[in-house]
């Protein structure tokens, strides 16, 4: 091994080509291949997201259209048949927020609300912020109680 030889590990040099701004005889000095003026000959430029250099911008250009309601609750939706299998799986007889958030079906700032897909077989306390009517129902039809947080 001589000094002259040695090279950097295949893979881990990221510049290669032509140094920028180091004279005019290496072909890329003055502007450094920037051009003249202009917002991206200068320092510190960072183009902006959804810049077309003048044009009108793409999410100005298509139209709009719809209404995001600000006041809109968004709920999480659980279903009986999950219910059901965190039951067989931990032994509960009492479901509330804080043991869906523990069995990771929701997470702390969710509100939850029961869904009525799949079949409940267990006699089950359930306390959550919602509930749809077949939920309620086939909640209620095994004795099990549907408490509204």
């Amino acid at each position: 091994m001589k000094l002259h030889t040695l090279k950097p590990a295949k893979g881990s040099t990221k510049n290669e080509g032509k140094r920028l701004g180091r004279g005019q005889g290496s072909g890329k000095g003055g502007t450094s291949a920037r051009g003249h003026k202009g917002a991206q000959s200068r320092s510190g430029y960072s183009r902006k997201r959804g810049h077309e250099g003048g044009q009108m911008p793409l999410q100005r250009r298509i139209p709009k259209f719809g209404f995001k309601n600000i006041n809109r609750v968004e709920y999480k939706g659980i279903n009986l048949d999950a219910l059901q299998a965190l039951v067989e799986k931990r032994k509960l007889s009492e479901i509330d927020h804080k043991t869906l958030v523990e069995n990771g079906l929701a997470s702390k700032s969710d509100l939850v609300k029961i869904l009525g897909r799949g079949e409940l077989k267990a006699k089950l306390d359930v306390k959550a912020h919602a509930f749809s009517a077949s939920a309620k129902a086939a909640i209620e039809s095994k004795g099990g109680t549907a408490t509204t947080l």
